[in-house]
């Protein structure tokens, strides 16, 4: 559960109104490959990875993207109970896939980015502080499982 006050929670679901998720999902997870390389393991069957152009333009890595923030859309949806909207994808990632929970803390921070340099001046500190809670309580929830 993230503990956001009606501000914030307007703030996030407001400007979350705003994101295309394909372009911000495609780019997020194609940072994410690049900035942390060792996340790629994961993506074995995405084709060529061997260079941030390559990860960027991987169709893979965008509709991949796309399905994760379609996901994290859910979470937006359902702020009150993180826990129970990614239960299913937490046993996934834990028990079938074997993912560092850290990654979804990666992830998160990359996000914010993202989101940062697509909305500029929109996404001011008040609107980050409160996407920050977001991410922190959605890595939180996806790494549920492993404790």
């Amino acid at each position: 559960m993230v503990h956001l006050s009606g501000e914030e929670k307007g703030v996030v679901t407001g400007l979350w109104g705003k994101v295309n998720v394909e372009d911000v999902g495609g780019e997020a997870l194609g940072r994410l490959l690049v900035v942390y390389p060792w996340t790629q393991r994961f993506f074995d069957s995405f084709g060529d990875l061997s260079s941030a152009s390559a990860v960027m333009g991987n169709a893979k890595v965008k509709a991949h993207g796309k399905k994760v923030l379609d996901s994290f859309s859910q979470g937006i949806q359902n702020l009150d109970n993180l826990k129970g909207t990614f239960a299913k994808l937490s046993e996934l990632h834990c028990d079938k896939l074997h993912v560092d929970p850290e990654n979804f803390r990666l992830l998160g921070n990359v996000l914010v980015c993202v989101l940062a340099r697509n909305f500029g001046k929109d996404f001011t500190p008040q609107v980050q502080a409160a996407y920050q809670k977001v991410v922190a309580g959605v890595a939180t929830a996806l790494a549920h499982k492993y404790h």
